[in-house]
């Protein structure tokens, strides 16, 4: 796929974006969920080596090429690692899949209500080397957990800067400022971001796009104006905690939303399954998940 093809197919692409980007001090926790525990590697290496069997048998299964999975959001190693002797992106770019690098470094302490983004001194060669493996975007995450306005605009003004870098290296940022669903003032939360998100948009300059990955909001199509804005190639959701249901019913009630599920997408799945058994069940994961997507 040309840049153009990859643009294409996730701004009309009928179908949703797989999040396997689990990386540092959130890997132990994917791999325990697959039926790997704690004990079983002995080096970080061995731990990082066990999380890309599972990645690479994920992106080999038949019902991930499926072309239910328009896009894949990868976590560095992943992306620096191969799959069935090809490098990771193009073996998902074989498939009509269009790679994905996640790029912050984890959050700051809570402030405001808010956790930035850790800074990125080596983003530059970060990009530099994803685009040389034909990555077409990023993906970076904040997290608010109270309707802050302070907190919450500097949460969207970090994320709108590491965009602009993103953009300057020819390629599509997903800006993440991720709404915890257990806030308790959450529905507030939503309304501020909103508005946030619409002010930095009209600063992206005349024929960029970028991308938005948003927490799904309390209020029914309440992220509307942002699906239909000029500026934004595509808005996809986050299971943020939600079961594959309810984060599924949820997203039913957002239209022009897609899914990009983590937890949502893989919690079924075991290391200690079949080939046959594995591809079946990632299979109704993905049914479920491209159904909602697309209604």
């Amino acid at each position: 796929m040309t840049t153009t093809e990859m643009s294409d197919k996730i701004a009309k692409g009928n179908g949703f974006i797989a999040a396997l980007d689990q990386s540092g001090g959130s890997t132990p926790k994917a791999l325990k969920g697959y039926g790997i525990e704690e004990g079983a590697w002995g080096s970080d290496e061995e731990m990082f080596g066990l999380i890309h069997d599972m990645r690479s048998r994920i992106i080999t299964a038949p019902s991930f090429g499926s072309g239910k999975v328009i896009g894949a959001i990868l976590f560095e190693r992943t992306m620096d690692g191969t799959v069935d002797g090809k490098p990771t992106p193009q073996a998902l770019i074989d498939q009509g899949v269009v790679p994905f690098i996640k790029i912050d470094k984890g959050l700051e302490d809570e402030a405001d209500g808010v956790q930035l983004m850790k800074s990125m001194p080596e983003l530059d060669a970060l990009l530099t080397k994803a685009k040389g493996l034909g990555v077409f975007g990023t993906k970076e995450r904040s997290v608010i957990n109270l309707a802050n306005a302070e907190g919450i605009a500097a949460v969207v003004a970090q994320q709108f800067d590491v965009a602009r870098q993103v953009l300057a290296h020819g390629m599509v940022p997903i800006i993440e400022p991720e709404v915890n669903i257990k806030s308790p003032e959450r529905a507030a939360a939503d309304r501020i971001l909103l508005t946030e998100i619409l002010k930095n948009l009209d600063a992206v300059p005349e024929g960029q796009k970028v991308m938005l990955k948003l927490s799904l909001p309390v209020e029914a199509g309440l992220f509307q104006p942002l699906v239909d804005h000029p500026k934004v190639l595509r808005v996809v959701a986050l299971s943020g905690g939600f079961s594959r249901h309810d984060a599924c019913v949820e997203l039913g009630r957002n239209p022009g939303m897609i899914a990009s599920f983590s937890r949502a997408l893989l919690s079924d799945l075991r290391a200690q399954q079949s080939d046959e058994e594995f591809d079946r069940t990632l299979g109704i994961a993905i049914d479920e998940i491209y159904s909602a997507s697309v209604a």
